[in-house]
C-alpha cells in the first residue's frame, strides 16, 4: 500500500502542472488605495448616484463607506468641509448659489459654473470635479395624448402659451426660473396659473386630467419613463447648469480617484436618471442594486 503523504504530495505536484498548463493563476487582491466615505442628499436619486460612484471607487482599489439620506444641502456640504463625508453626487449650478449665498453666478454652461464653483472650493479643500451629461433641474411637460403634444420646444410656446393654463408650485409666477423666467426669456403669456406642488403628484394628476395644460415637472422625474410626458427643451437655457457633479475633498480623493470618476461622469445622461428615478419610485428597488446595474450595462 503507498503512504498516504507521498499519494497527497502526487496529487498536489499534478494539480500544479495542470494548473500551469492552463495558465492558471492566483489572483493577488488589489492593495487598499484610501478609505472613501460617500455621502448623499435624503432623496433616491442622490443615494443611487453616490452608490454609483462609490461601487466604480471600490472596484478600483478603494474602501467604501455610504452615509445616504443625511439630509439637505445645509447638512451634507458643511459635513464635506468637516470631513465627515469625502464626497457626493452635487447640482453645479445649485452648489454654487449655496457656497456664494447666492449671488446670482451660475450660468447655464456647465463647465463655467463649475469652474466658478471651484474658485470657492478651493480655499476649503474641496474641488467640483467634471460635470456630467445628466441634469436635474426645473423642466416643463405636456402630455403626449393632449392637444399641445406636437410641441417640442419652450419656444413653441410663442402663439400657444395665450391659450394655456401652466401648473407649478405656488411661488412659480414670481421666480426667475419658473413663470417670471419664462416670461422673461421667451416672452411668454398664459392664460391662467394654477398653484399646485413642485413636480409632484398634484401637478401630474392635473395634467392628466386636463386642468392644466402644461406643468412644472424635473428633468429627471421617473415621471418621463412612464411615456405620458412630452419634456420640452430648454432651448433658449432659462435654467442654469444643473448637472450632476461629483464634489470631493482633495485630502482624502487624489488624482487617481478624481479619474475613476470624471470616467462614471462621462458616461451619465438624463435619460439615465429618469430610468434609475423609475426604478427607485415605481419598481421599489434599492439604491445599490440600481447603481450596480447602471454600470454593469455600461461596460464596469
Amino acid at each position: 500500500m503507498k503512504n498516504p503523504i507521498l499519494r497527497w504530495l502526487g496529487a498536489a505536484f499534478a494539480l500544479s502542472l495542470l494548473a500551469a498548463a492552463c495558465g492558471g493563476t492566483t489572483p493577488t487582491p488589489a492593495a487598499n488605495k484610501g478609505n472613501v466615505t460617500v455621502g448623499s442628499f435624503n432623496f433616491p436619486e442622490s443615494a443611487i448616484l453616490g452608490h454609483i460612484y462609490g461601487v466604480e471607487l471600490k472596484a478600483k482599489g478603494w474602501t467604501l463607506k455610504y452615509r445616504d439620506n443625511l439630509g439637505n444641502r445645509e447638512v451634507v456640504e458643511p459635513g464635506l468641509e468637516r470631513g465627515d463625508i469625502d464626497l457626493y453626487p452635487g447640482y453645479a449650478a445649485t452648489e454654487l448659489e449655496f457656497v456664494n449665498s447666492g449671488k446670482g453666478e451660475a450660468t447655464p454652461v456647465a463647465t463655467a459654473t463649475v469652474s466658478k464653483l471651484n474658485t470657492y472650493l478651493t480655499a476649503k479643500g474641496l474641488k467640483a470635479l467634471t460635470p456630467s451629461a445628466a441634469i436635474d433641474q426645473n423642466a416643463f411637460a405636456v402630455t403626449k395624448s393632449g392637444k399641445y403634444a406636437s410641441l417640442k420646444r419652450l419656444s413653441d410656446l410663442t402663439s400657444a402659451g395665450q391659450q394655456m393654463t401652466l401648473g407649478g408650485r405656488a411661488e412659480c409666477p414670481t421666480r426667475p426660473f419658473c413663470q417670471a423666467g419664462l416670461e422673461k426669456v421667451y416672452g411668454l403669456k398664459f392664460k391662467a396659473f394654477k398653484a399646485l406642488d413642485a413636480g409632484g403628484p398634484l401637478t401630474k394628476g392635473a395634467l392628466d386630467k386636463g386642468d392644466i395644460d402644461i406643468g412644472l415637472i424635473f428633468s429627471s422625474d421617473s415621471a418621463y419613463a412612464s411615456g405620458k410626458y412630452v419634456q420640452l427643451e430648454d432651448d433658449k437655457h432659462l435654467q442654469n447648469a444643473d448637472n450632476v457633479t461629483p464634489l470631493i475633498r482633495t485630502k482624502t480623493v487624489n488624482s487617481d480617484a478624481e479619474t475613476v470618476l470624471n470616467d462614471v461622469s462621462k458616461k451619465l445622461t438624463t435619460d439615465d436618471l429618469i430610468q434609475m428615478n423609475k426604478k427607485a419610485d415605481v419598481d421599489k428597488q434599492d439604491p445599490d442594486q440600481i447603481a450596480a446595474d447602471w454600470l454593469k450595462s455600461h461596460g464596469y
